[in-house]
């Protein structure tokens, strides 16, 4: 009696899977390396004194989102405000959590020739910080003229 009291015991722990059907542990494994892998990507930041703009782009360089003071602001002298630079980043925010973006490389570039870039630029890196993205590296991209187009005026300079 006790021999098959324990076969059907075991038939009872032993249920047939049906087709198609994964079973647990593998299951868990698989959720569990999805949430490692973290996505990384690409800010290039353009800030003028007059506007900023926000290109999101993957490693090989394809735009995931773009967003401009110009979208977030209907009034002209605020586009390049600090505070609108944290909605920038808000709405940039927003789009790029579903893709599974958990860090950033930063490009912050000014208007070629200017010492330091907008005001924008602090505060969208910051506010992003606080969203809970790592930003791995901030690099400065702003161009930098070296020579250029011959000056106006001739030998002797340009006279008034």
């Amino acid at each position: 009696m006790e021999n098959k009291e324990k076969i059907e015991m075991k038939k009872e722990i032993e249920k047939p899977r049906e087709v198609g059907e994964i079973p647990k542990d593998i299951s868990e494994k698989r959720k569990e390396i999805k949430k490692r892998k973290e996505v990384e990507a690409v800010m290039n930041i353009y800030t003028s004194f007059n506007n900023t703009l926000v290109h999101v782009t993957d490693m090989s360089g394809k735009t995931i989102s773009k967003v401009t003071g110009g979208m977030v602001t209907k009034h002209n002298r605020l586009k390049a405000n600090p505070t609108v630079g944290m909605f920038i980043a808000k709405r940039v925010a927003e789009q790029v959590k579903d893709l599974g973006i958990k860090s950033f490389y930063v490009r912050i570039r000014a208007k070629t020739g200017n010492p330091a870039p907008g005001p924008g630029a602090n505060a969208i890196i910051k506010s992003l910080g606080r969203e809970g993205f790592k930003i791995s590296n901030i690099l400065d991209t702003t161009r930098i003229p070296r020579g250029g187009p011959k000056k106006k005026g001739g030998r002797r300079g340009r006279r008034v």
